[in-house]
């Protein structure tokens, strides 16, 4: 019984350690596939109509202070 238990803290902890460090591996290289994709079309000449459209969402929702305001949301 004693190699049983010790065995099923392992797992749990290996599985538990490899499932979330899986997870944030795979949403950070997620993430950076977008910042790189953001930062090449920010460099394009001519710019892409979606990153234009994007540009000007984020002038309607963010004032001078660069903050979203409370109403525009």
């Amino acid at each position: 019984m004693f190699g049983f238990g010790w065995s099923v803290f392992v797992g749990i902890a290996l599985g538990f350690g490899f499932g979330v460090g899986c997870a944030l591996a795979v949403m950070y290289s997620i993430f950076m596939g977008g910042y790189r994709a953001a930062i090449r079309e920010a460099r394009m000449e001519p710019r892409p109509e979606r990153y234009v459209r994007a540009l000007e969402r984020v002038d309607q929702v963010v004032d001078g202070t660069g903050i979203a305001g409370p109403h525009r949301v």
